[in-house]
């Protein structure tokens, strides 16, 4: 297990890039990037089998992520630069013309670390149901995590997905719900309640766990618990409780912030607020 003052100065630094790279575009999606920063932070630099500099599409051998909820991109961009998939100094370009760090992650850029487009909220499970059973078919060790937002349960091709996943045994995927309770038009509860996630999942045919998303010792016992849970024939599935724009205070549990850029003065806020840990770009 990595040092867990490291990982925490780590997520500092993430949440730095994130609110500086929002607004240096003045378009992005800050609210939920900064609520996964430590989770992705957790997985990438502690959790996950896999090897940066050598990234391939087919990933044999290796853990895979998935972002489904493509549009806390920011956040992942921050986590993949910062592991080693390619240089810091390209967060820079965020949501430039000719960037391979789109708004939403796509490949045709070819970014290392990104193996789908996503960000059409839904589908990002389906993917990876699909690669956990081709890892299962080759005998492949390696697991599949995902992450999505809540207010993408309220897609359809989501419980498509989790029915298939629990009938067919994929034991090797471990997905979490980022659940913040916001979504870009309000609280889940006001737009399109999501009732009992425990109880859902659970009778969806999933093994499910709870985390504090925010908590770096919980979230990495958890992602340990939940690793033990594979290969028990049934698919792991986490609900992690999060705060949108956590370590920002003016942003912390407001939907506003879903999608809103900060302003120069919000920005100076922001950084006066967050640790610079490991350097700026």
């Amino acid at each position: 297990m990595s040092d867990l003052n490291e990982l925490k100065r780590i997520a500092a630094q993430v949440r730095r890039d994130i609110v500086r790279m929002v607004h240096a575009v003045a378009s992005g999606h800050p609210g939920g990037s900064l609520g996964c920063a430590d989770f992705l932070v957790a997985l990438y630099f502690d959790v996950m089998n896999h090897n940066p500099s050598a990234f391939t599409m087919d990933a044999k051998n290796e853990d895979v992520f998935f972002l489904s909820n493509g549009h806390i991109s920011p956040a992942w961009y921050s986590v993949l630069s910062r592991s080693g998939y390619f240089p810091v100094s390209e967060l820079a370009t965020f949501r430039k013309l000719n960037t391979r760090l789109q708004g939403h992650p796509t490949t045709a850029e070819h970014l290392p670390g990104v193996r789908i487009a996503s960000g059409s909220l839904g589908q990002g499970l389906s993917v990876a149901v699909g690669m956990a059973e081709a890892k299962k078919l080759t005998g492949d060790k390696g697991l599949i995590y995902t992450l999505h937002g809540d207010g993408e349960l309220q897609e359809g091709q989501i419980w498509e997905a989790a029915m298939y996943a629990a009938a067919n045994n994929i034991d090797n995927i471990i997905s979490v719900v980022d659940y913040n309770r916001k979504q870009i038009d309000g609280p889940t509860d006001e737009v399109l309640s999501l009732g009992d996630l425990v109880a859902k999942w659970e009778a969806f045919g999933w093994k499910v766990l709870q985390t504090d998303g925010n908590d770096m010792a919980q979230l990495l016992s958890i992602l340990e618990k939940a690793k033990a849970e594979t290969s028990h024939s049934k698919p792991v599935m986490i609900v992690m409780t999060t705060i949108m724009g956590k370590g920002v205070s003016f942003m912390e549990d407001d939907h506003k912030w879903h999608g809103s850029p900060p302003n120069d003065e919000q920005l100076a806020q922001a950084l006066k607020e967050l640790e610079e840990t490991l350097g700026d770009y």
